[in-house]
């Protein structure tokens, strides 16, 4: 696996050794400290006089206002020098459904997370850019219901309530637990509980029926009809969920939300599996696009990189 922090940055923290009974909010702030400082010390490239409006990123400066569209032509930090401070209004969603538990393991790091580590890490990662950019946030977490839904507040005390929330989803883990998810009718409810306008940033693996894609859609375009910009985390792992790269035998493979066993040779599935499970990823692409809404596949082996660029990215368009 890719090190998700780059050597040369001076917070340096070992993932290895992370696992679910760490303090998330201490790890979220190491994670994007490494982030922001292993961009600022990033070689510069193609810089010249079109950006005299910038100035260089000095480190230990609010990230506000940062040009994250220059940083990603440059591959360096410059701020807005006149850019004026704007506060959003943000809302995670979780999706905490039994799917969202796999791979099962016995133990959880973040260098061999699963589906839901991942996401609640993310969430968290998330929160420490708000925190610093003076950001509202509120938080959703489903699975067979809506578990939990807060509107969107500022305020340490709040992000605090929140972080407390995200490490509650953790602790089930490694229990024998069966939900199934409600994506649609969740969405539904969630959007008519957001009552002013947000960035709504979503993690869900997906994983409905191909006949209820149509409906998870309109959905989603419901959080887009009523104003709200969408930021969708397609949560997986590559290798397993889409590579399909198992072993050269007869497997169980167990639905994790009915139970529901199949002893099957992997090698007898692996070419229907794969054309099969391209297909609905490209499918869900697509739907998304025609929603306006940005999807952005989230491989959980490939670090936080793939979810805090988007994200900055996401927000220079929203402001």
């Amino acid at each position: 696996m890719p090190p998700i922090i780059q050597e040369n940055m001076a917070y340096n923290i070992d993932l290895t050794k992370i696992t679910q009974y760490d303090n998330i909010e201490f790890v979220a702030k190491q994670v994007v400290e490494g982030f922001i400082t292993g961009m600022h010390r990033s070689p510069m490239h193609g810089f010249s006089v079109e950006f005299a409006e910038h100035r260089q990123y000095n480190t230990g400066e609010p990230i506000r206002h940062i040009d994250w569209k220059l940083f990603a032509r440059t591959d360096k930090l410059f701020v807005k020098q006149y850019e004026e401070e704007t506060n959003l209004r943000c809302h995670l969603i979780i999706d905490n459904s039994s799917s969202m538990y796999f791979p099962f393991r016995d133990k959880y790091s973040l260098a061999a997370p699963n589906k839901i580590f991942f996401s609640v890490y993310a969430a968290a990662i998330l929160m420490q850019i708000f925190k610093s950019q003076r950001d509202a946030v509120g938080l959703s977490v489903f699975s067979d219901k809506l578990d939990l839904h807060t509107q969107a507040r500022g305020g340490d005390a709040h992000q605090k309530m929140i972080y407390r929330e995200l490490e509650k989803i953790l602790q089930p883990i490694g229990q024998d637990v069966r939900r199934g998810s409600m994506v649609t009718d969740t969405l539904h409810q969630i959007a008519e509980q957001i009552h002013r306008r947000s960035l709504v940033i979503i993690f869900s693996d997906m994983l409905e029926s191909q006949k209820n894609l149509e409906e998870l859609m309109l959905a989603l375009g419901h959080l887009r009809h009523n104003k709200h910009e969408v930021l969708l985390f397609h949560t997986f792992d590559r290798s397993l969920e889409y590579d399909f790269a198992f072993e050269n035998r007869l497997y169980r493979f167990v639905d994790m939300e009915t139970g529901e066993e199949v002893k099957v040779h992997a090698n007898n599935i692996r070419e229907f599996y794969q054309k099969t499970i391209h297909d609905y990823f490209h499918e869900i692409q697509v739907k998304c696009g025609q929603y306006q809404i940005d999807v952005i596949p989230a491989d959980i082996t490939q670090g936080f990189d793939q979810i805090l660029l988007p994200y900055l990215l996401k927000r220079e368009h929203t402001v």
